[in-house]
């Protein structure tokens, strides 16, 4: 595996043997049945992350003070 297709494994160290110890423990916590449905929830939270993240807030103007010009 690459860096460029697991970035975060490449700052937090992880090499190939480590990713796989985690996903095997993964699939003996949550069983392959789970897996896609907890991996298709995490995508859907970074991306609606991104989006919000993204967007640039949009506070309300407040209307200015009577008699103040």
């Amino acid at each position: 595996m690459s860096l460029t297709l697991l970035p975060i494994a490449g700052i937090l160290g992880l090499g190939g043997p480590e990713l796989l110890i985690i996903l095997v423990i993964l699939l003996l916590l949550f069983g392959g049945a789970k897996l896609p449905a907890l991996a298709k929830g995490l995508g859907q939270s970074i991306k609606e992350f991104k989006n919000a993240a993204k967007d640039d807030p949009i506070e309300p103007k407040k209307p200015d003070a009577p008699g103040k010009n």
